[in-house]
């Protein structure tokens, strides 16, 4: 199995050029393990060790230099777009608004979406629901899926203070998936159980279905880029890894495994 570090394992990420630190999105995880192993595989001499500890703190972590690489689920924001960082799109996703099984509510609106994470709509009997109170569930600030969804559901509007905030994907799928009245969003990658029997639903919004076919030809309104960001123009293993994961192999096999689109196949995003 590849072995993971995080940034505050290591002292410094000087440039070796058999070594490539990435530190980022929990999201673009699977892909960035699976990748970085396989690649290893065929690059014997050479090491690429991943870790998830969220978008902000992987782009934190390349621009500070302590990694070659960092993931992200989201846009960098206006104040990072001034660090010298280099965009190199991997893949495209969707974020899927999840609920438990048990929750009879097939579909809600974006101004309804809105309106349950900002706190104004606290029952699900509102939304054509059980007289149940909503259990709103949320991402810590770290997430580049929260700054997503943010930026795309929640616009100017802020998140309801009394929200659960859980630090990774797999909480938010975990606790969901065990909470009647509780409301989510994770990546669609994440929807379909992996490692556990334990199930969730994905809502439709604005009567969509959140699927690949949806999310790449742009008809899901909550969908995004993911990235990975170097410290200037990448170069040496750093460039190779990126290289290979643009390469059929992985787009065609590991991304779509992973239940994320291809970056040749998302629209226009």
């Amino acid at each position: 199995m590849l072995a993971l570090v995080s940034a505050t394992g290591c002292s410094s990420a000087q440039e070796r050029a058999d070594r490539v630190i990435v530190t980022g999105s929990t999201t673009i995880l699977p892909i960035a393990e699976q990748a970085a192993e396989t690649f290893m595989s065929q690059h014997p001499s050479s090491s690429v060790l991943v870790s998830g500890l969220g978008s902000s703190a992987g782009i934190e972590a390349v621009s500070a230099g302590t990694s070659q690489m960092g993931t992200s689920s989201r846009d960098l924001k206006d104040e990072e777009t001034s660090l010298g960082l280099v965009d190199a799109p991997i893949a495209y996703d969707g974020i899927a608004v999840i609920v438990s099984p048990k929750n009879p509510v097939e579909n809600l609106t974006t101004k309804q979406l809105r309106a349950i994470f900002a706190g104004e709509i606290t029952n699900w009997k509102t939304v054509g629901g059980d007289d149940r109170a909503i259990d709103v569930v949320n991402r810590d600030e770290a997430s580049g899926t929260r700054e997503a969804f943010k930026k795309i559901v929640m616009g100017d509007v802020g998140f309801a203070p009394a929200a659960a905030v859980l630090p990774g994907t797999g909480q938010v799928r975990d606790v969901v998936a065990r909470a009647t009245g509780a409301i989510g969003y994770i990546s669609i990658g994440f929807v379909k159980p992996r490692f556990t029997g334990v199930s969730v639903k994905a809502l439709r919004v604005d009567g969509i279905v959140a699927s690949e076919k949806t999310v790449a030809d742009n008809s899901y309104p909550i969908g995004r880029k993911l990235h990975f960001f170097t410290k200037g123009a990448p170069t040496g293993l750093t460039k190779e890894f990126i290289d290979f994961v643009l390469s059929d192999e992985i787009q065609k096999g590991v991304v779509v495994d992973a239940g994320f689109i291809p970056i040749a196949e998302g629209g226009t995003r």
